[in-house]
């Protein structure tokens, strides 16, 4: 698993602005992003992944808010872990 940083996750999702990134987070289209450093942020690769094959997938706005609630969950498994 790797960390993307911005200009990485804009590139993969399409997205032209880090507004456009963080309002997606706002509606729950995005995951939040995870603390790397203690100025800097990221997100794990595979949730990047599975929010574009979803979107691909044709799936609606309520389908990915459930997929970006269960990535967050899967966070919480791996730090338990």
């Amino acid at each position: 698993m790797s960390i993307l940083r911005m200009p990485s996750v804009k590139g993969e999702m399409g997205h032209k602005s880090h507004a456009s990134i963080y309002n997606a987070i706002q509606a729950g289209l995005f995951t939040k992003p995870v603390q790397i450093g203690q100025r800097s942020v990221g997100w794990p690769d595979y949730e990047v992944k599975a929010i574009n094959a979803a979107r691909i997938a044709g799936k609606t706005e309520a389908e990915i808010r459930e997929l970006v609630q269960r990535l967050h969950a899967k966070r919480l498994e791996l730090a338990n872990a």
